[in-house]
């Protein structure tokens, strides 16, 4: 029995419920967080973005006018913090040159993504993070949760380019943003708790239909 793409978020929704995915406060929080994010646990980006918002400079302006170190120790708790201090600086610049968060909202969905992609430090997973929680443009974030977990299923693409997988999830889903958000946010929580490097696959909501299954 192999799962449709749209039978996996059923089943992981049933068992996690609507988890209100991006936790953000503004679009461009989201983009800030999606560099912290990077090889780091969603914790540690809460604890700089308390940070960046106890200092009264979470907002484009402020953050740029903000010296390297000052910005780093701020972001400390993520991890990297010299490397996403620059990365941020990088973003920042980008908003900057093209009019900000209102006028990034104006373009295209292929444009705007292929415009993040020329920032340096944003890449794939990244990009496509800001276009569809900041945006809310139908774009799949493909990340190390989702490829164990449809690797485990057997699903195709997984192993292979991100495009690919990116598309191929899309093309089961068709153009819905909503259905992206739900489902990238419930493979990341189901791969939290249950679809770990070591699974626990008993009591799985997705167990009868895994190849990949560990049975005790």
């Amino acid at each position: 029995m192999s799962l449709r793409v749209a039978e996996v978020r059923q089943r992981l929704q049933g068992a996690y419920g609507d988890l209100q995915w991006w936790p953000a406060e503004s679009a461009f929080e989201v983009m800030v967080g999606a560099v912290l994010t990077q090889n780091t646990s969603w914790i540690n980006v809460e604890r700089a973005i308390a940070n960046l918002r106890a200092a009264d400079v979470l907002d484009p302006e402020a953050l740029l006018e903000l010296p390297h170190e000052t910005l780093a120790e701020h972001i400390r708790p993520s991890g990297y913090f010299n490397v996403k201090a620059d990365r941020l600086r990088h973003l920042l610049r980008f908003l900057e040159q093209h009019g900000g968060v209102e006028a990034l909202a104006r373009m295209e969905t292929e444009a705007l993504r292929s415009a993040l992609l020329g920032v340096k430090g944003v890449g794939p997973e990244t990009a496509d993070d800001i276009v569809l929680y900041a945006f809310e443009r139908p774009v799949f974030v493909v990340d190390a949760y989702t490829r164990r977990l449809f690797e485990r299923l057997g699903l195709p693409h997984a192993r292979g380019a991100y495009d690919d997988l990116r598309a191929w999830v899309e093309s089961e889903l068709g153009p819905d943003a909503q259905a992206f958000n739900d489902l990238h946010a419930l493979i990341v929580e189901h791969g939290k708790q249950r679809c770990r490097p070591k699974p626990l696959c008993q009591g799985c909501p997705l167990s009868d239909a895994c190849p990949g299954r560990v049975v005790d």
